[in-house]
């Protein structure tokens, strides 16, 4: 009786290591993802973010659309 309980538990314990693994590199893939998705942003798109967040003005936007393209 023992021995099939043991069996039970070594076969849970495969399947949980193996969700545990999934999930830290889900979660590993996820972190380098981010970093990237961050580091691909277009010149004019952070622009335009410094413009809304009013860290430039309308008139240094303008100037700094026109040395981008």
């Amino acid at each position: 009786m023992f021995d099939y309980m043991n069996m039970n538990m070594t076969m849970f314990h495969g399947f949980g290591m193996l969700i545990f693994w999934i999930i830290i590199f889900f979660l590993i893939f996820n972190i380098f993802l981010k970093d990237k998705k961050i580091s691909m942003e277009k010149p004019l798109d952070i622009l335009k973010k410094r413009l809304a967040k009013g860290e430039i003005t309308k008139e240094e936007y303008e100037n700094l659309k026109e040395s981008i393209l």
